[in-house]
């Protein structure tokens, strides 16, 4: 069994970078497959995911070179894919199958969709549905997971309105709104991340967004562009949690993406009085970006759950372990949407916690981690889960000893180096 034992540290010092934002890299490469002309993307995220996406838009006939973390994508036009001669996978990537899902809904052929085992029980109707609305004919296991079988074709503009709030059915929609006659609209019920709709405007689409409503204009050209991707802040929130809870820390983070709908991790533990600041703030292709300062902090806990989730989902399991720093600990609702990820993360954090020594009470939709309370020294699995596995590291930098990680090469899945970045920061 591959593990990884991560010691305690003294501190948590320097100026470092995290790799490119996952989110953005995934949708700026298809919106570039499917643009007239190059898209250059500097900074593109060398997480195994969005390698992921980039197999698919080979196999889909688009060329694309790559010099370090430069990719460059040669668009074929909005309706300009070509049938795969195989199979589309997607591996671990459900942003990958989500999003793609609503280019070949509007792509004149069949196409099938698989992942791997985890994202195989992933649910998948829920973009299923809303792509049916616009005529895309689509059979999948159960009606709900992989494989899924697309027959793309002509498109007719729907008017949605989203059950929950979920970027990746959101972008699925509009994407195949852009492939379709009329105009289509998404309603959502909170605004989530929101970096679909600003790559579609940087590549001159037609699109609105006001509040809560989004309207997209079908058969409009996308113009090919070049791109530079920020850091990634649901990376960077793992090395801001390690140096607020780790004594005698002082961290900067730079050139980190500070989109308002993925700041929330930030604005929470602003709201708790954590010593953490802003500078050097920039716009990147319309993406906000700045450097980001931490310090360790004291920190009172929280009640997190409504509109909240939305924005720092991806965060939940890194603020689970932060809460037995906290004074009160930390409360986490509304966020069943956590046990349909690449594990379920309520219970993955809820049995790592317990196998350190810490108490915590597990519900449906969330958890409730007392504080303050000691870790230990222990084993944990990371049930394969990127995040589950990167949350545990940065718990083991104030636990009484060593805690060692089970299938910690998960990492990789968003942020390749990781570890090795974690060392680079240890005092």
């Amino acid at each position: 069994m591959n593990s990884r034992e991560v010691e305690p540290a003294a501190k948590i010092t320097g100026t470092v970078s995290v790799p490119g934002d996952k989110s953005i890299s995934h949708r700026l490469a298809m919106l570039g497959a499917i643009a007239q002309g190059a898209t250059v993307i500097h900074n593109f995220a060398a997480s195994v995911d969005c390698r992921s996406t980039l197999e698919c838009l080979r196999r889909l006939g688009v060329k694309i070179d790559q010099t370090g973390s430069t990719v460059a994508v040669h668009g074929r036009g909005l309706h300009g894919l070509q049938q795969p001669p195989t199979e589309l996978d997607a591996g671990n990537s459900g942003t990958t199958v989500r999003l793609l899902s609503g280019i070949l809904a509007g792509s004149l052929f069949e196409s099938t969709l698989i992942g791997d085992e985890s994202l195989s029980r992933r649910p998948m109707k829920r973009i299923i549905d809303p792509l049916r609305r616009f005529g895309a004919t689509i059979q999948a296991r159960d009606n709900n997971y992989l494989p899924l079988k697309i027959q793309g074709g002509r498109l007719n503009a729907i008017d949605f309105t989203m059950p929950v709030a979920s970027a990746q059915v959101k972008s699925a929609v509009l994407l195949a709104g852009l492939q379709a006659r009329g105009l289509t609209k998404v309603h959502e019920p909170v605004p989530s991340r929101n970096h679909t709709e600003i790559a579609l405007a940087e590549f001159d689409a037609h699109i609105k967004t006001n509040l809560n409503l989004i309207e997209i204009e079908g058969g409009r050209e996308l113009q090919g562009k070049e791109f530079t991707v920020p850091g990634d802040l649901s990376s960077a929130a793992f090395f801001i949690a390690a140096a607020l809870a780790v004594p005698n820390s002082k961290l900067r983070l730079t050139g980190v993406g500070l989109n308002p709908t993925r700041t929330g991790f930030i604005s929470l533990l602003e709201e708790v009085r954590a010593r953490i600041s802003l500078s050097q703030l920039s716009d990147m292709n319309g993406e906000p970006a700045g450097d980001i300062i931490v310090e360790t902090s004291e920190l009172a806990g929280m009640d997190i759950g409504g509109a909240w989730i939305p924005n720092i989902i991806d965060e939940i399991p890194m603020l689970a372990v932060l809460g037995t720093r906290t004074r009160k600990g930390i409360r986490i609702r509304d966020a069943a949407e956590l046990r349909a990820k690449e594990s379920d993360r309520i219970r993955a954090v809820a049995q790592n916690l317990r196998a350190l020594g810490a108490e915590v009470e597990e519900h449906p939709d969330g958890l409730f981690v007392p504080g303050p309370q000691p870790l230990r020294s222990g084993v944990i699995d990371s049930f394969g889960d990127h995040r589950i596995a990167m949350a545990f590291a940065i718990g083991a930098l104030f636990a009484d000893g060593p805690v060692t990680i089970e299938h910690p090469e998960c990492a990789a899945i968003s942020f390749p180096g990781f570890f090795e970045l974690l060392d680079r920061v240890r005092g």
